[in-house]
């Protein structure tokens, strides 16, 4: 296999490409070639074409990572022959036939569905700077969590739940998935079952849902270990 030097990365629901400044610079000092998708979040489909898009860009194999809704996105668009590796950052990590909604709905609902989230236009959904800063990013400064809030992309609340996972990556390429213990969006007992599930290697931080902000060193590392060991 060649050695590994692309890293895509996909962020998740209520963000962009910025999500993953931090842990960018570990990367690139790292010898890796970075990109970031950017996700359109009005639908599943689009999401996907968009990350497919930035894979088949790339001049050699690809270590894909996603956080949190972007974990669905990677789940598919990660059958791209480019992507020899797989990352999860407090993520979904779905079967066939699944949506993330789905999966949510058998464990404990978790605060930020308790008034963290609001309405506006088109069936779309904005976290509320309160959600945002005690249940999605608490463990970041003021500053950092305002900059969240102005930066926040409106995310359509049917990318949740309309379209089922269509082919898992997982199953047939190696993955890696990182624990938030203190996230208050996709409940930990989840994640820990997805570690399980797809028989991902792993670590635990006692982060938000937002580690790759918070621990943003313990994130990239965990990678860069991962894409070391896709390497040899």
């Amino acid at each position: 296999m060649p050695v590994v030097k692309n890293v895509v990365l996909v962020h998740g629901a209520w963000a962009d490409g910025s999500s993953w400044s931090k842990i960018i610079p570990y990367l690139q000092a790292a010898g890796l070639s970075v990109s970031c998708v950017q996700l359109p979040l009005s639908d599943s489909d689009s999401d996907i074409a968009a990350a497919t898009r930035i894979i088949n860009a790339q001049d050699g194999p690809v270590f894909l990572a996603g956080h949190s809704y972007g974990g669905y996105v990677i789940t598919e668009a990660g059958v791209n022959p480019k992507v020899v590796g797989l990352g999860y950052v407090a993520a979904f990590a779905p079967d066939v036939g699944q949506t993330p909604a789905g999966i949510g709905a058998e464990f404990p609902a978790t605060p930020i569905f308790a008034g963290g989230i609001k309405p506006i236009d088109d069936g779309y959904l904005l976290l509320t700077p309160e959600g945002l800063a005690a249940h999605f990013a608490q463990d970041l400064s003021k500053e950092e969590i305002a900059t969240m809030v102005a930066t926040q992309g409106a995310t359509a609340g049917r990318v949740f739940q309309e379209r089922p996972i269509k082919v898992a990556a997982w199953h047939d390429k190696p993955s890696w998935y990182i624990v938030a213990n203190e996230d208050g969006a996709i409940h930990p007992d989840e994640e820990r079952f997805h570690v399980k599930n797809i028989k991902a290697k792993s670590i635990s931080l006692d982060s938000s849902h937002v580690p790759m902000l918070s621990k943003p060193k313990e994130v990239a590392e965990f990678m860069i270990a991962a894409i070391k060991e896709l390497s040899k």
